[in-house]
């Protein structure tokens, strides 16, 4: 009966070992795009497992939905886009008290591509031609500088590039036609269309879709002093909790980067801070 009876505190201190462990664990939900990011945050999944903290990731295959869903406290973060949209998405939701998010860290560039079956270059595209261009005012200035570099078009003089519109386009010998009306997703679709003379297309649609970011494009945004990184954006006051924090930390480790540059080639690169 003793033996028993010992026998069953035994079991009794181990439930509730094993109940205290799982109560210790933080529960954090991160919302991310499809390709790369939740790739990327399932091989941090171990590394914070052992930091006490169970991520569980929510996929998206839009840029609205995310920040909806941080506003609406269904996830603790999201992971897919840049400052300057970010920037942009407070803006237009400026009356709405939810939609008070800040960047709690830096994690990789994707640097954006122009793609076309027709041309091989920029300079080749005709007189009149048509650019598809996603609906985001946040990336038309990062989309014109390509085209000022590739010595296509020029911006008005001393504007901060990051800043410019189409509006802003002051030199267009070749009359091209910016149309910045398609939702992000179905650009890879348009250009396997042959829609356009050429096609922009974010580098997380491009690898979900198939397309080589670094090889397939006839014009790549530049990764040096790109500031358009993609970053974990979490509600303010949120950004010091220590899981984010830790999420943070574990997506600068040198696994995680390393694991980045050897999955995508170039076509994503990590940041350390």
């Amino acid at each position: 009966m003793m033996k028993k009876q010992l026998m069953m505190m035994a079991f009794a201190s181990l439930t509730a070992l094993a109940s205290f462990g799982a109560a210790a664990e933080t529960k954090l939900v991160v919302g991310a795009s499809n390709v790369p990011h939740a790739e990327i945050l399932e091989e941090a999944k171990p590394l914070l497992k052992k930091e006490g903290i169970d991520l569980e990731i929510k996929r998206f295959q839009d840029y609205i939905l995310p920040n909806t869903a941080l506003a609406s406290k269904d996830i603790d973060a999201n992971y897919f886009q840049h400052v300057p949209y970010l920037e942009s998405v407070m803006k237009d939701h400026a009356k709405d008290k939810s939609y008070d998010f800040v960047n709690a860290g830096a994690i990789h560039i994707e640097p954006i591509g122009i793609y076309s079956k027709k041309y091989k270059s920029l300079k080749d595209l005709p007189e009149g031609g048509r650019i598809i261009m996603r609906d985001a005012v946040a990336e038309e200035g990062r989309i014109l500088s390509i085209f000022e570099r590739e010595g296509v078009i020029k911006l008005k003089p001393g504007l901060n590039k990051v800043n410019a519109r189409i509006s802003d386009v002051v030199e267009n010998p070749k009359k091209l036609k910016f149309l910045a009306n398609v939702e992000g997703a179905l650009l890879p679709q348009m250009y396997n269309n042959d829609e356009g003379d050429a096609v922009v297309i974010n580098a997380n649609y491009a690898i979900d879709a198939g397309l080589n970011p670094t090889k397939d494009p006839i014009a790549v945004e530049s990764g040096e002093n790109n500031p358009y990184a993609n970053i974990i954006t979490v509600r303010r006051g949120d950004e010091n909790k220590p899981e984010i924090v830790a999420l943070v930390k574990v997506l600068h480790t040198k696994a995680i980067q390393d694991f980045i540059r050897e999955k995508y080639q170039g076509a994503v690169i990590p940041v350390d801070k």
